[in-house]
């Protein structure tokens, strides 16, 4: 009954949608140089589900030290930045097994893995010069990409259009911020290399907040004869940052800037020199040969390092993680008279060597050795799908994917040696669609999918040590129902979806009494929803505006514990922690003939309960900035861009990411307060 009530509500949404007048457009013309490569189609609508974009449009506008703004931009999408540099993504409510980190959601970068085999992705790698545009599919997308139920990012170096550039910009601003990104751009668009360097550095807006990064990259992509190209890409990353804690409400009331103190036998944040010190090294070569026509094939290989250390007021880790593995992808296109049918099916594999050892922290230094963990964790799946396009416009999908990993843990420091082992296998993820287009571009689509997720290496070795191999993994059946809609000559696009997604034996958070995170599985997680995003550009008093666009994106969640019981408490019907029910984001440009420009966005999230007992709650909020400048050009060769922004306008208090269910209600992260910038950026 649960997903005929859901589907019945989908329907009417979208009829709603088609109560509206219909205009011709392609939302691919709304991003030129952008090609969309989920699910190996060119479509904004693929596999039944749409693929949203994060461009320069979103990236920049702000002081460029994180994603974060950008990613808000994007119904569905809520991204979190505890403390500078300690990011969590969250698509769907994927961010609730994620205390710290990125998981749950697979990560690529120019078609390499990020996400390692035990399922982390180290996100604070990138920096802006990295990604020219990122595509993000929402929900299950096993079918083609194996384990997880979150999403998908697949990030690019590299837009179609192309021209050679050397850029360098400066941006100074409050909380002693200091960046510096630099890039060049040489060749031409068959044979065409890009390096980058950004160095960020900051004091932080709270006390024990100070970070340092500096990111190297390079990309390059290479003609080799008439049916072939080889890519490849590197990125060296080195970040320091320092983690001030979790607050209690009466902490965060009387001095939100202060880090944790000492509480208990627990030392504070400071005497614990509590960081995260990270370096990482991801290699990859990619190669794409096109024997026909019709049928071509994309391969890559890679192999990562990520050396990670990690004070904490509890201990100090220390990690090791190499890794590497390779994906290849075959496709298949022939025309049927007025059909096409194209046929993509490949496999991915990865594997991971990891040491974690973890001890007593000394003043922020390793003291007793209490655990000393080698693990290897191996992931593989399979892939096939076949997409007919048929002579009226219908565009059927059907897709399946089979997984299987595996994870030994070998606990070195306690005699005799342990060793434990969990193998999760024969995981079959399908994902079933249908899209109509109309002949004035307007879509409806509708699809099923199924997604799993086995927990990762930082739920299965949480920071409590206790090796947690009795996880099992998490899946779910998601139907989907949306259409994209244009009026206005093309002026105004909507996409709206609606969503019904069951996730069965969801790994959630828990907290023992010194705080440290373990997982359990509970029974089932209920999450509905509503995702709308709207632009409208236009062109109005010519002798003067070139362009004014606004942008909003609005998303309903209603999501609950369906079936949730903890000790004897039944949470059953309970709203799930961390997920706001209501978001919204606007943002508008306006760009003169005269090179002045004008960026304003705000950012609402209604209250959000921080513990699965809903007893305590975060208020809701409403952030806004801006950012003004002028584009000129100096010569015929060189262009200047001068801006100034500021960010929380309004001066709120806030707290940009939560410690979920954390011991002592040390639920808050105090985010900054209203803070100013300047940058100025030279383009050849």
């Amino acid at each position: 009954m649960r997903v005929l009530y859901c589907l019945v509500i989908m329907l009417l949404f979208c009829h709603v949608g088609f109560a509206q007048e219909q205009t011709a457009a392609d939302s691919a013309t709304a991003l030129p140089g952008i090609e969309i490569t989920a699910f190996g189609q060119s479509r904004a609508i693929s596999c039944g589900t749409i693929v949203k974009v994060v461009h320069d449009n979103n990236l920049d506008r702000n002081n460029k030290t994180s994603f974060v703004n950008a990613f808000n931009t994007v119904a569905g999408v809520r991204m979190e930045e505890r403390s500078p540099g300690s990011y969590r993504i969250n698509i769907r409510s994927s961010a609730i097994r994620s205390p710290f980190g990125v998981r749950n959601v697979k990560v690529y970068w120019n078609d390499i893995p990020v996400t390692d085999a035990g399922g982390n992705t180290y996100f604070n790698q990138f920096a802006y010069p990295n990604i020219s545009y990122i595509e993000i599919v929402k929900g299950p997308a096993g079918s083609m990409y194996g384990a997880g139920t979150g999403g998908v990012l697949l990030m690019h170096s590299f837009e179609t259009a192309w021209k050679p550039a050397l850029a360098m910009e400066y941006i100074t601003g409050s909380y002693g911020l200091q960046n510096i990104l630099a890039s060049a751009g040489f060749g031409k668009k068959e044979n065409r290399s890009l390096l980058t360097y950004t160095h960020n550095q900051a004091n932080g807006y709270r006390k024990h907040s100070s970070s340092n990064k500096d990111n190297l990259g390079f990309s390059g992509q290479y003609k080799v004869g008439s049916k072939q190209l080889l890519s490849v890409h590197v990125l060296y990353n080195h970040i320091f940052y320092e983690t001030p804690g979790g607050l209690n409400l009466s902490e965060y009331n009387a001095n939100p800037t202060m880090a944790r103190p000492a509480a208990g036998i627990f030392s504070s944040a400071e005497t614990a020199k509590a960081a995260i010190d990270q370096s990482s090294f991801l290699a990859g070569i990619s190669h794409q040969v096109q024997f026909t026509t019709a049928f071509k094939n994309t391969s890559s290989l890679y192999g990562n390092l990520a050396v990670v250390k990690n004070p904490t007021f509890r201990n100090y880790e220390r990690r090791v993680e190499p890794g590497y593995g390779g994906r290849t992808t075959f496709t298949y296109e022939r025309a049927l008279e007025s059909s096409k049918l194209k046929c993509v099916w490949g496999g991915e594999w990865q594997r991971g060597i990891f040491n974690t050892q973890v001890s007593k922290n000394k003043n922020g230094h390793p003291d007793t050795l209490q655990t000393n963990d080698d693990i290897t964790f191996t992931s593989g799946q399979v892939f096939a799908q076949a997409d007919l396009t048929l002579s009226h416009q219908w565009i059927l999908t059907a897709g399946v994917s089979l997984s299987r990993s595996a994870v030994n843990f070998t606990r070195l420091n306690s005699y005799p040696v342990q060793q434990q082992r969990r193998v999760y296998s024969n995981e079959w993820s399908p994902r079933l669609a249908i899209q109509k287009r109309f002949t004035n571009n307007n879509e409806v689509f509708a699809s099923i999918s199924k997604g799993f997720s086995p927990p990762t290496i930082a739920e299965l070795l949480p920071s409590t040590g206790v090796i947690s191999t009795f996880l099992q993994a998490e899946s779910g059946v998601n139907y989907e129902l949306g259409g994209r809609f244009f009026f206005f000559h093309k002026r105004l696009s909507i996409d709206a979806t609606a969503f019904c997604f069951t996730i069965n034996k969801a790994l959630v958070l828990r907290k023992d009494s010194s705080n440290a995170d373990y997982f359990v599985n509970a029974g089932n997680i209920q999450q509905q929803g509503i995702e709308i995003n709207a632009m409208y550009g236009n062109s109005f008093l010519a002798d003067f505006f070139d362009d004014f666009i606004i942008a909003a994106a609005y998303t309903f969640s209603y999501f609950k514990f369906g079936d949730y019981q903890k000790g004897t408490t039944n949470f059953s019907g309970r709203s799930l922690p961390g997920v706001p029910k209501h978001t919204l984001s606007i943002r508008w440009d306006i760009l003169t003939n005269r090179g002045y420009y004008f960026n304003g966005n705000g950012y609402y999230a209604s209250h959000v309960f921080l513990n699965d007992e809903n007893t305590v709650a975060a208020p809701s909020y409403f952030l806004a900035g801006c950012r003004a400048g002028k584009k000129m050009k100096l010569n015929k060769r060189l262009s200047m861009n001068l801006y100034a922004g500021i960010d929380n306008l309004l001066n709120k208090d806030y707290s940009l990411g939560f410690d979920i269910n954390a011991a002592a209600g040390r639920y808050y992260n105090a985010a900054p307060k209203r803070n100013y910038y300047v940058g100025i950026a030279f383009q050849r």
